[in-house]
């Protein structure tokens, strides 16, 4: 009996001294909120804790997906963040950046989740997720000359604030779709149906306030021109967190004029290919208050062309200007409608006038989501009418695949292609788009539209940009290259495209505020130490 009680003795010590050796580590998540709730300074009207979603807490899932924007990239298979932080407070993005430069996690920095190739919530090694959406303030200067935007502010949200308060003489350059958040979209060169009057996002942006690697928030004067001059079109998410932006309202007028005109085949006897070889004459060159784009799709068999236009102006006007301009498309009055310019917002996104108020473009979670892919190509020169009747002969093959022509020209000609990072100015008449959706997961439907898309994206190689071939930085695209090691020379095989001769200046710009190379992601601008 003694012997037992002391053997049990034994076997009691052991299981009580033992166990510390085979104790399962703190998880990688644990460790990370505890740094950034032990993070000084904090705010404690917004305790950090209460703003963090880990792996485990029942909410985790629904954050992640609330923002993303194409279902390719949310499934089972996927990397999730180590935790979204969903800021609220300055401190929270503070404590972000320092707990992930001590842990060595990559930082992922999401405003609204519109990155094409999900960039800005995705990353093939541990990392966490800077969600911006908490941080959506927009505040206006008395004057309504200027405004300040938090990055997380979608542009729904900023363009029914700026025509409340400024009773619908004021607008911003900016996309088309509301739920773009303003942080990558304005970074990365935003543009819209305004862009040929008054430029881009990025032309409109006079300051912003950021915070670097080092968690301190700078202004454009603390900053340096240098940086404030990489944050407007080189993407910031290379540099550091935008917290906000301050832009130049432009005036609108108290109506334009809308109108989309679908053609299959011919209109009033002129076939598509002569209205598309007629655009390319004018698109870049009629007056800067009218921008037309053109969509390029199939329809039963058919090509189908639409001119979807803008004019800040009345109806009678445009009709003058299109007469002149391009009477081949016979534009009527039937067709034009006129409305404010924040009604207009609704027009495009394919909502008939009267059916809804303008406040659903403050919705921000889409009705549905879909898996899609897009690319981008700039032309430089007029596509001959045998070259047009090829692409359409490769659309008809590939009828998954639409294209939207952007006309430049206007201001975006007045601009030097060094006044900002962004490089596409004087020299394009007009910028594509290919798009792909579908709707059913599953790889054989997922690889038949890219390869529909690749297919297509191919064959307009002869009619587009080269040495490099551009490709616009919103629009983002892994195809174009990835920097898996942050090499320079990886970098600049996607960043010639994207920044043409304004990348060696971003390499520059990175190398001096971010050294360490802690912004980094599968696209960014790589530092010069690894040159």
């Amino acid at each position: 009996m003694k012997s037992l009680t002391i053997h049990t003795l034994i076997i009691i010590i052991f299981f009580f001294t033992i166990p510390t050796s085979f104790a399962s580590p703190p998880r990688l998540e644990d460790i990370f909120s505890q740094c950034t709730t032990d993070f000084k300074p904090s705010n404690p009207n917004f305790p950090i804790q209460n703003f963090t979603y880990t792996q485990q807490d029942p909410s985790f899932l629904t954050i992640l997906n609330n923002y993303v924007r194409n279902l390719r990239y949310f499934n089972n298979t996927t990397l999730k963040p180590v935790a979204i932080i969903a800021a609220a407070d300055v401190t929270h993005i503070q404590a972000t950046i320092t707990c992930a430069k001590r842990l060595s996690l990559q930082l992922r920095i999401r405003s609204g989740g519109h990155d094409y190739d999900g960039m800005s919530y995705l990353s093939t090694v541990e990392f966490v997720v800077l969600d911006m959406f908490n941080l959506r303030s927009i505040e206006f200067e008395p004057k309504l000359d200027t405004a300040w935007v938090q990055s997380g502010a979608t542009l729904g949200e900023i363009y029914y604030g700026v025509a409340n308060k400024s009773n619908d003489l004021r607008g911003f350059p900016a996309g088309i779709c509301p739920g773009l958040g303003a942080g990558g979209h304005f970074s990365g060169g935003g543009y819209g149906n305004m862009m040929r009057k008054y430029g881009l996002s990025i032309d409109n942006i006079i300051d912003a306030k950021i915070v670097d690697a080092k968690g301190r928030v700078l202004d454009r004067s603390s900053m340096g021109e240098d940086l404030f001059w990489a944050l407007r079109g080189g993407g910031a998410a290379s540099f550091c967190v935008v917290l906000a932006w301050k832009i130049k309202l432009v005036p609108v007028p108290g109506n334009v004029t809308v109108f989309n005109v679908e053609t299959v085949g011919n209109r009033g006897g002129v076939n598509t290919t002569e209205l598309v070889v007629k655009w390319q004459e004018i698109a870049d060159k009629t007056d800067n208050n009218l921008f037309i784009r053109l969509t390029l799709s199939t329809s039963n068999k058919t090509v189908k062309a639409s001119f979807m236009g803008m004019f800040l102006g009345d109806s009678t006007k445009l009709l003058e200007i299109m007469n002149t301009d391009f009477p081949e498309l016979g534009l009527n009055k039937t067709e034009c409608i006129e409305m404010k310019w924040i009604e207009s917002v609704l027009f495009w996104l394919s909502i008939p006038p009267g059916t809804a108020p303008t406040s659903v473009m403050l919705n921000r979670i889409p009705q549905k989501q879909i898996y899609l892919k897009r690319k981008s190509d700039y032309v430089q020169k007029p596509i001959s009418r045998t070259g047009l009747d090829a692409i359409f002969k490769v659309l008809l093959e590939n009828e998954n695949v639409t294209m939207a022509w952007n006309p430049y020209g206007g201001r975006m000609t007045k601009i030097p292609s060094t006044e900002t990072a962004f490089p596409h100015r004087a020299g394009n008449m007009f910028k594509i788009q290919y798009a792909a959706n579908w709707f059913v997961p599953g790889e054989a439907v997922a690889n038949e539209c890219l390869s529909q898309t690749e297919r297509v994206f191919e064959a307009m190689s002869p009619y587009v940009s080269n040495n490099p071939r551009e490709a616009f930085l919103n629009y983002r695209d892994i195809d174009i290259g990835t920097s898996l090691n942050s090499t320079y020379e990886e970098g600049k095989v996607y960043g010639v495209k994207y920044f043409k001769n304004n990348f060696e200046k971003l390499v520059k710009v990175k190398s001096r505020v971010d050294p360490d190379n802690f912004f980094r992601y599968e696209q960014s601008i790589p530092v010069l130490s690894s040159h």
